[in-house]
């Protein structure tokens, strides 16, 4: 008695992509198009938070390397009353600072979220489009044909 083995149907890729299917100026709309504009405005407001936060820490810097120059001129006791007085105003102005800082970074996150979300309507409606697009030419295709084939 021969041992066999039973045949096994082979299987495909499901996630086989056919780029066939698609013209350029489809891939272009529906899928390469939306994915640059994001990625642009990623960017975009990567680069505006960097800089940001660059400006911020120099600023932070400076200050902090001023606030140190003064304390190493103190020389006497009224040097340095002179010097905790004027630690009232640095953190005065410092904690501005950190406000409008905060306040810069809200406002370029605030716009990310709005270009995002403009990006995602217009991707929506693109996507809409070509599915009524595709459809009417689907149904339109199906009405020529079908007197045809009788």
């Amino acid at each position: 008695m021969a041992f066999r083995t039973p045949e096994v149907p082979i299987m495909t890729n499901a996630f086989t992509f056919d780029a066939k299917s698609f013209d350029t100026a489809q891939l272009e709309s529906v899928f390469f198009g939306p994915a640059r504009a994001f990625a642009a405005l990623s960017i975009d407001f990567t680069e505006k938070l960097v800089a940001a936060q660059l400006d911020a820490t120099k600023g932070y810097a400076d200050a902090n390397l001023a606030q140190l120059r003064r304390l190493v001129e103190v020389k006497d006791a009224e040097g340095l009353k002179s010097y905790l007085e004027g630690q009232q105003q640095v953190a005065k102005d410092l904690a501005e600072r950190l406000k409008g800082d905060a306040d810069k970074v809200a406002a370029l996150q605030q716009d990310f979220v709005q270009g995002s979300q403009k990006l995602t309507e217009g991707s929506v409606k693109q996507a809409q489009q070509g599915l009524k697009q595709a459809t009417e030419t689907a149904t339109k295709a199906v009405k020529e044909t079908a007197p045809k084939a009788k």
